[in-house]
Protein backbone atom coordinates (compact mmCIF):
# COMPACT_ATOMS: atom_id res chain seq x y z
CA UNK A 1 0.00 0.00 0.00
CA UNK A 2 1.36 3.50 -0.93
CA UNK A 3 1.11 6.67 0.54
CA UNK A 4 -1.49 8.29 -1.42
CA UNK A 5 -4.00 5.33 -0.81
CA UNK A 6 -4.58 6.22 2.01
CA UNK A 7 -6.16 9.50 0.70
CA UNK A 8 -9.25 7.84 0.10
CA UNK A 9 -10.38 8.66 3.52
CA UNK A 10 -11.51 12.27 3.30
CA UNK A 11 -11.02 12.79 6.73
CA UNK A 12 -7.34 11.60 7.01
CA UNK A 13 -6.93 13.61 3.73
CA UNK A 14 -8.23 16.97 5.22
CA UNK A 15 -5.60 16.50 8.28
CA UNK A 16 -2.89 16.09 6.58
CA UNK A 17 -3.79 19.25 4.16
CA UNK A 18 -4.51 21.10 7.03
CA UNK A 19 -1.19 19.97 8.92
CA UNK A 20 0.53 20.91 5.55
CA UNK A 21 -0.56 24.19 5.37
CA UNK A 22 0.38 25.09 8.61
CA UNK A 23 4.03 24.01 8.31
CA UNK A 24 4.20 26.06 4.70
CA UNK A 25 2.32 28.65 6.75
CA UNK A 26 5.36 28.40 9.68
CA UNK A 27 8.00 27.98 7.21
CA UNK A 28 7.11 30.93 5.66
CA UNK A 29 6.68 33.30 8.66
CA UNK A 30 10.20 32.42 9.76
CA UNK A 31 11.74 32.95 6.63
CA UNK A 32 14.68 35.95 6.69
CA UNK A 33 17.00 37.32 4.31
CA UNK A 34 16.09 38.85 0.88
CA UNK A 35 15.31 35.78 -0.67
CA UNK A 36 12.85 35.16 2.59
CA UNK A 37 10.83 38.68 1.70
CA UNK A 38 10.71 37.64 -1.19
CA UNK A 39 8.80 34.52 -1.08
CA UNK A 40 6.76 36.15 1.92
CA UNK A 41 5.25 38.94 -0.41
CA UNK A 42 4.62 35.99 -3.51
CA UNK A 43 2.87 34.05 -0.87
CA UNK A 44 0.53 36.63 0.48
CA UNK A 45 -0.13 37.87 -3.48
CA UNK A 46 -1.19 34.00 -3.77
CA UNK A 47 -3.13 34.53 -0.65
CA UNK A 48 -4.28 37.91 -1.65
CA UNK A 49 -5.83 36.16 -5.25
CA UNK A 50 -7.83 33.42 -2.64
CA UNK A 51 -7.71 33.08 0.72
CA UNK A 52 -8.41 29.16 0.66
CA UNK A 53 -5.66 28.54 -2.95
CA UNK A 54 -2.81 27.12 -1.01
CA UNK A 55 -4.86 25.05 1.03
CA UNK A 56 -6.68 23.88 -1.66
CA UNK A 57 -3.64 23.48 -3.65
CA UNK A 58 -1.90 21.21 -1.10
CA UNK A 59 -5.42 18.96 -1.45
CA UNK A 60 -5.43 18.46 -5.24
CA UNK A 61 -1.14 17.50 -5.32
CA UNK A 62 -1.48 15.62 -2.15
CA UNK A 63 -1.98 12.37 -4.13
CA UNK A 64 0.99 13.08 -6.95
CA UNK A 65 3.49 14.16 -4.07
CA UNK A 66 2.54 11.27 -1.99
CA UNK A 67 3.13 9.01 -5.22
CA UNK A 68 6.53 10.69 -5.70
CA UNK A 69 7.57 10.35 -2.09
CA UNK A 70 6.60 6.94 -2.09
CA UNK A 71 9.87 5.55 -3.31
CA UNK A 72 12.10 6.92 -0.87
CA UNK A 73 9.13 6.94 1.98
CA UNK A 74 9.60 2.79 1.55
CA UNK A 75 13.40 3.42 1.60
CA UNK A 76 13.08 4.49 4.89
CA UNK A 77 10.72 1.74 5.85
CA UNK A 78 12.89 -1.05 4.59
CA UNK A 79 15.93 0.60 6.69
CA UNK A 80 14.07 1.65 10.18
CA UNK A 81 13.26 4.91 9.77
CA UNK A 82 11.30 6.66 7.35
CA UNK A 83 11.58 9.89 8.85
CA UNK A 84 15.10 10.07 9.42
CA UNK A 85 15.55 8.85 5.47
CA UNK A 86 13.10 11.39 4.17
CA UNK A 87 15.27 13.59 6.21
CA UNK A 88 18.48 12.87 5.04
CA UNK A 89 17.75 12.37 2.04
CA UNK A 90 15.96 15.78 1.75
CA UNK A 91 17.29 16.91 -1.41
CA UNK A 92 15.85 14.06 -3.55
CA UNK A 93 13.07 14.60 -1.59
CA UNK A 94 12.49 18.35 -2.67
CA UNK A 95 13.54 17.30 -6.26
CA UNK A 96 10.46 15.01 -6.24
CA UNK A 97 8.19 17.46 -4.89
CA UNK A 98 8.92 19.80 -7.07
CA UNK A 99 8.58 17.77 -10.15
CA UNK A 100 5.28 17.59 -9.03
CA UNK A 101 4.22 21.09 -8.81
CA UNK A 102 6.44 22.16 -11.82
CA UNK A 103 4.10 19.96 -13.44
CA UNK A 104 1.39 21.02 -12.01
CA UNK A 105 2.29 25.34 -12.68
CA UNK A 106 2.67 24.25 -16.42
CA UNK A 107 -0.69 23.31 -16.62
CA UNK A 108 -2.12 26.14 -14.73
CA UNK A 109 -3.91 28.86 -16.34
CA UNK A 110 -3.81 31.52 -13.65
CA UNK A 111 -0.80 33.40 -14.76
CA UNK A 112 -0.81 35.64 -11.56
CA UNK A 113 0.56 32.35 -9.92
CA UNK A 114 2.85 31.06 -12.63
CA UNK A 115 4.66 34.25 -12.74
CA UNK A 116 4.74 33.97 -8.76
CA UNK A 117 6.00 30.37 -8.76
CA UNK A 118 8.18 31.09 -11.76
CA UNK A 119 9.90 34.11 -9.85
CA UNK A 120 10.90 32.44 -6.81
CA UNK A 121 11.30 28.42 -8.56
CA UNK A 122 15.45 29.16 -8.34
CA UNK A 123 15.35 29.32 -4.45
CA UNK A 124 11.87 27.01 -3.73
CA UNK A 125 14.37 23.57 -3.55
CA UNK A 126 16.68 25.17 -0.13
CA UNK A 127 13.47 25.82 1.11
CA UNK A 128 11.44 22.90 0.45
CA UNK A 129 14.72 21.48 1.53
CA UNK A 130 14.38 22.88 5.12
CA UNK A 131 10.58 22.53 4.99
CA UNK A 132 11.39 17.76 4.70
CA UNK A 133 11.79 16.93 8.29
CA UNK A 134 8.41 18.34 9.65
CA UNK A 135 6.44 16.90 6.32
CA UNK A 136 8.47 13.57 6.94
CA UNK A 137 6.58 13.59 10.74
CA UNK A 138 3.54 14.72 9.18
CA UNK A 139 3.82 11.95 7.10
CA UNK A 140 4.87 9.74 9.76
CA UNK A 141 1.57 10.79 11.95
CA UNK A 142 -0.44 10.47 8.63
CA UNK A 143 1.23 6.70 7.47
CA UNK A 144 1.02 5.42 11.26
CA UNK A 145 -2.76 6.46 12.20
Amino acid sequence: MGLSDGLSNPDKKNMVVADCTKLIDTQVATMGGVSGLALKAGYAAVKGIAPNYCTQAIGRLLPQAFAALDPIWSEGKQTGDAVEHLTQNRSRTADALLGVTDARIEKSKNTTVQGVYNKLRNSAKKHVEEAVPGLAKIIDNYANS
